[in-house]
């Protein structure tokens, strides 16, 4: 298996792609201040699989998984409840004004900087963002608020174990 690495923040998609770069890796979350802003709480690191390829026609592109843990608060209850994250992602990079028409439908254009490169950072924190669910509910028989407004008896195990992220906190 490729070691973990910490990912570099920013690449050449192009440069990548002529090379076949692959990198397996993780990026760490208090880089990402708008996305820990957005949840109740995170693991620290991001994984990380990423391929940088050309295809048939010559065209690159990259693919990859992000893969990190968070923490959401519920609507109802106020409690937290974890929310794995898993997102598939495959994008073309475009230089700025190019037209993403060029671009086969299988690819989202992204646009690289004036460097011919790509924020790494923020393209995994704009994935994480994209992907969280609008309203966060508990399961019903997690909740600790009942859909019938009734709690029956004793709140669940599951509220007495201490919270994961806790020790989190204590670091920040």
């Amino acid at each position: 298996a490729m070691q973990k690495v910490k990912l570099p923040k920013r690449l050449d998609p192009f440069k990548c792609a002529v090379q076949r770069s692959e990198y397996s890796g993780v990026l760490l979350t208090c880089d990402m201040k708008r996305f820990v802003d957005s949840v109740a709480d995170c693991d620290e690191s991001v994984k990380i699989e990423v391929a940088f390829k050309k295809d048939e026609q010559g065209l690159t592109f990259f693919e990859g998984t992000l893969d990190t843990l968070a923490s959401l608060t519920c609507e109802r209850c106020g409690g937290q409840l974890a929310q794995p994250l898993h997102v598939s992602f495959c994008f073309s990079p475009i230089k700025a004004g190019a037209e993403p028409e060029e671009l086969a439908d299988i690819y989202d254009p992204i646009e690289v900087d004036d460097q011919g490169e790509i924020n790494i950072l923020q393209f995994v924190e704009d994935e994480l963002i994209l992907s969280l669910p609008l309203v966060a509910f508990h399961a019903e028989e997690a909740c600790a608020i009942k859909q019938d407004e009734l709690s029956f008896g004793d709140v669940g195990e599951e509220y007495k174990r201490p919270n994961p992220f806790a020790v989190l906190k204590e670091l920040k």
